[in-house]
C-alpha cells in the first residue's frame, strides 16, 4: 500500500515506460509510411477509432471499478479481522479463570497462537498464483527494487517458533491449510478449559463464536485470492485497448493530414505525440487495473497485511501486560506491506 499523496513521476514513468514505447513505434511506423513513402490509404475516418474508443472507456472503466471493490473488501476483510482479534483477545484474558501463575499461561498460550493463525494466513495469501502479475511482469519485477515483501523474505517454520509449541508447530506444517488447523486447535483447547471448568458454558460459546468469525474473514480472504478477477472481461479489456492503440495513429493521421495544404506536410508529425499521449492513457489504465485485482499478490498496491498483523500482535501483547514489544512494520519508499 502506498502511503503517500501520490506516486512520483520519477517511478509512474518507469513503471510504464513499456507503454510509453509500445506507443512510439505504433505512432511512428505509419507516419513515416505516410510521409515518406505517401501512402494515403493509412489514413482512415475518425468515427471507427472514436466508437471503438468509447467501447474501451466503457470496459476499462468497468474493469477498474471491478478490481478497486476486491481491493476495497479486502481492505474491509481485515478491518474485521482487526476487530476480532481485539475480541478475542479481551475475551480471553476475562474469561479463563484460574490461579493467577496458571491463568497467565493459558491466556499466552492462545493468543500466540493466534499470533501464529495471523502469520500462516499472511504467509498462505502471499504465495504465487499463476493468474498474478506480480512475479509474470517485466515492469512489476522491476518495481520490487522499491520494496519487500516480508513473507517472500522469511520461512514459516521460523516464524511459527515464537508462537508455538514444537509438537504444535510440526502438526500445523504437515497440514495443508495450515491457518485452518491453528483455529482448529483453539477450539479444541477451549473445549477443553469448558470441561475443567475454566470456562464457563456461556464464556464458551462467545469464545467459540469468535472463532467462526475468524474463519468467516478467513474465508473471505480466501475467495478473494484464489478467484481471480474473470478472465473474459480481462481478455477483452485487453484487446480492446491493444485494437485502439493499433488505429489511434492511423485515426489521427486521417484528420491531421486535412491540415496539410493550410500548415505544410510538417505537421503531419503532430500524430506522434497526440498518439502516444492518448494511448498511454489507456493502457496505463489497463495497467492500473491490473495491478489492483490481486490485493494480496505482493504488489505494492496489496493490503498491508503484515502491517495490520503486527500491529494485532502489538495490542494483544500489551493486553498481556507486556513491555517487551516488537517495533511496527516501517514503510519502505512510503510503501506499507
Amino acid at each position: 500500500m502506498n502511503i503517500s499523496s501520490h506516486y512520483k513521476l520519477q517511478h509512474f514513468i518507469p513503471w510504464t515506460r513499456v507503454k510509453i514505447y509500445k506507443m512510439l513505434i505504433l505512432s511512428v511506423i505509419p507516419t513515416l509510411l505516410f510521409y515518406f513513402l505517401d501512402w494515403k490509404w493509412l489514413a482512415i475516418p475518425w468515427v471507427p477509432v472514436a466508437l471503438l474508443g468509447t467501447a474501451t472507456a466503457f470496459i476499462s472503466g468497468f474493469k477498474n471499478t471491478q478490481t478497486y471493490n476486491r481491493t476495497w473488501e479486502a481492505r474491509q476483510i481485515y478491518g474485521a479481522i482487526i476487530n476480532n482479534s481485539r475480541a478475542f483477545g479481551i475475551m480471553v484474558k476475562d474469561f479463563v479463570r484460574e490461579d493467577d501463575e496458571q491463568s497467565t499461561k493459558i491466556h499466552q498460550e492462545i493468543i500466540y497462537r493466534h499470533f501464529a493463525w495471523l502469520t500462516a494466513l499472511r504467509f498462505q495469501l502471499r504465495e504465487i498464483k499463476s493468474w498474478e502479475n506480480v512475479k509474470t511482469k517485466s515492469y512489476n519485477l522491476e518495481y520490487l527494487k522499491y520494496y519487500k515483501v516480508p513473507e517472500w523474505e522469511s520461512i514459516l517454520d521460523q516464524e511459527l517458533k515464537s508462537f508455538l509449541s514444537e509438537e504444535e508447530r510440526q502438526y500445523v506444517l504437515s497440514t495443508k491449510n495450515r491457518a485452518t488447523q491453528i483455529i482448529a486447535m483453539q477450539s479444541s483447547q477451549l473445549k477443553k478449559l469448558n470441561e475443567e471448568g475454566k470456562i464457563s458454558d456461556y464464556s464458551y460459546v462467545a469464545l467459540e463464536n469468535q472463532l467462526k468469525e475468524l474463519y468467516d474473514q478467513q474465508g473471505k480472504c480466501e475467495r478473494i485470492k484464489n478467484f481471480p478477477y474473470p478472465r473474459q472481461f480481462s481478455s477483452i479489456n485487453l484487446y480492446f485497448t491493444n485494437a485502439l492503440c493499433l488505429l489511434l495513429p492511423l485515426g489521427f493521421i486521417g484528420e491531421i493530414s486535412k491540415m496539410i495544404e493550410k500548415f505544410g506536410e510538417n505537421i503531419i508529425w503532430l500524430v506522434v505525440p497526440f498518439s502516444v499521449l492518448l494511448g498511454w492513457v489507456f493502457l496505463v489504465l489497463e495497467q492500473i487495473g491490473e495491478s489492483t485485482e490481486n490485493p494480496f499478490e505482493g504488489s505494492a498496491n496489496d493490503i498491508p497485511i503484515t502491517q495490520i498483523s503486527r500491529n494485532i500482535e502489538i495490542d494483544l501483547r500489551e493486553m498481556l501486560g507486556e513491555k517487551e514489544l516488537p517495533p511496527a512494520i516501517q514503510p519502505n519508499n512510503n510503501i506499507l506491506m
